[in-house]
């Protein structure tokens, strides 16, 4: 079986801008949740059997803690931040798993499934349906794979180093140099893409980086500048990692069995009047039945 872990951050964020505004029969906008649910359908309909969804609940997380400057909610419109607990309530009544994030992150959600389902001999891939690059640390040879199914790439390892130019293991230290300006970390001054892949593909690691210029590969260019901007703020460049570093313990599933998409819940025919798509209940119907028969 493959495992199919679902970004529904990312996922409604995607549809709030992509559909037109839709209001339940309490006037509540669900354009975006529709949207996600039939996005999560359309899986199922082409065979999908095990899927788990991870959102972010809240936008903030313990990450907020350990650095002022992180993400937060602030500048998110109240129309998408208002879809998340219908969406969370509507997959449910669709009878998906879901996993809401309030200390923890969706990406540490997907990531501790990705590495929980891997280890399991019955799945024979595990495909984090995502384009968001701090996922491609978790990217396993061809077992555990990136699917950004909006341009339907599948990203295995070899399509990690390709694209960043760095292993998986590694991305954690590239986007410390580097920044991630979606999360609010900047990064180390002069560090750009191609340094980082230059040095990080040399030394994998922050600490595997020699402190002596000098001793760098031939390579790397500006390495005396590029060393004095990472040793001078070294502590700044360890926060940078550990925000970049996704969690793989947060609680997700006892087996990858509890994932098997078993088709909608009694709840799911209220929850599709109330969002005017009967269409949808149509659909999960549809598709429950022919996963029965095969």
């Amino acid at each position: 079986m493959d495992a199919h872990l679902v970004d529904g951050t990312y996922e409604l964020f995607r549809y709030f801008y992509a559909v037109p505004a839709a209001a339940d029969v309490n006037g509540q906008e669900i354009g975006a949740v529709r949207g996600v649910l039939a996005s999560v359908l359309s899986m199922m309909e082409r065979g999908a059997t095990h899927i788990g969804v991870a959102t972010d609940h809240v936008v903030e997380s313990f990450r907020n803690d350990l650095y002022p400057g992180y993400k937060t909610s602030e500048g998110v419109a109240p129309e998408l931040l208002s879809q998340f607990p219908v969406l969370e309530e509507a997959l449910e009544a669709m009878g998906v798993v879901v996993w809401p994030m309030v200390y923890f992150e969706a990406d540490d959600a997907l990531a501790s499934a990705a590495g929980k389902a891997a280890q399991d001999e019955r799945v024979s891939r595990v495909l984090i349906c995502t384009p968001d690059k701090d996922l491609s640390q978790c990217v396993v040879g061809t077992r555990v794979v990136q699917l950004d199914r909006r341009r339907d790439i599948l990203r295995d390892e070899a399509g990690v180093v390709a694209k960043f130019g760095v292993k998986p293991q590694s991305i954690p230290d590239y986007l410390a140099v580097v920044g991630d300006s979606a999360d609010g970390f900047p990064g180390m001054p002069g560090w750009g893409a191609k340094a980082a892949a230059l040095t990080l593909s040399q030394y994998p690691h922050l600490e595997d980086i020699p402190k002596d210029w000098r001793e760098w590969h031939p390579s790397i260019r500006k390495a005396r500048l590029l060393s004095e901007s990472l040793f001078n703020a070294w502590e700044d460049a360890l926060l940078f990692r550990t925000l970049a570093t996704l969690r793989l313990d947060v609680p997700v599933f006892d087996t990858v069995q509890d994932l098997c998409w078993k088709g909608p819940r009694s709840n799911f025919e209220e929850c599709c009047q109330q969002m005017k798509a009967p269409n949808l209940l149509a659909r999960a119907k549809s598709a429950a039945s022919t996963m029965k028969d095969r």
